[in-house]
């Protein structure tokens, strides 16, 4: 399973990339703009081929999913937190019943595997260096143990996916790896292929 994750800011000629990652096979984009508000939200969403809105996960603004035919939301882990210490979790299972996709932000391996909601996916970072954000060192975390799906996220390239396989991970996250390469179509081609 191969993630691609928005880079924070905006980076030059991004919504042709994207497109281009989505006819070269991309299934899963993790639409993360901190700096967005909603209505720049959806003015991103209204730029691409809406015949791609269905591997969109949206990490801010769920409301989105009643506007465009979305893949699902992303809690980042102080909203899944939340979620818990709220007892918020029947409206979770709720959410969960319909046919969107539920995934979450974790920093340490063994919050993912005494995690009480069912995501169909987790991130784990940092598994490695970012090549994103400075200083976010790796951690290298060893997930073959916990029986749940665990993408790793975290100074993933096409140079280092076996390392990840080996650690455990069904999938990763691509952030840097893709918008600070100066060949980003070959290297998510590179990663898909691995994980095929």
């Amino acid at each position: 399973m191969v993630v691609v994750i928005a880079p924070e800011k905006d980076v030059k000629g991004e919504l042709s990339i994207l497109n281009t990652l989505f006819e070269a096979g991309l299934e899963y984009y993790h639409l993360r703009k901190p700096d967005k508000k909603y209505e720049e939200h959806a003015n991103y969403l209204n730029q691409i081929n809406p015949k791609y809105h269905h591997r969109i996960v949206v990490h801010l603004f769920h409301g989105l999913l009643k506007e465009y035919d979305l893949k699902g939301i992303h809690f980042q882990e102080q909203k899944r937190i939340k979620v818990v210490t709220n007892n918020r979790i029947e409206s979770f299972n709720e959410l969960q019943r319909s046919d969107k996709t539920i995934s979450s932000s974790f920093h340490e391996s063994e919050d993912v595997a005494n995690c009480v909601l069912d995501f169909n996916y987790h991130f784990l970072s940092p598994v490695f260096s970012s090549l994103s954000k400075q200083g976010y060192k790796g951690r290298g975390f060893d997930v073959n143990h916990i029986n749940k799906t665990i993408i790793g996220v975290g100074g993933a390239t096409s140079e280092n996916i076996e390392a990840f396989k080996t650690l455990g991970y069904k999938g990763v996250g691509l952030l840097g790896g893709i918008w600070n390469s100066s060949t980003p179509i070959e290297s998510f081609k590179k990663v898909k292929k691995y994980f095929e």
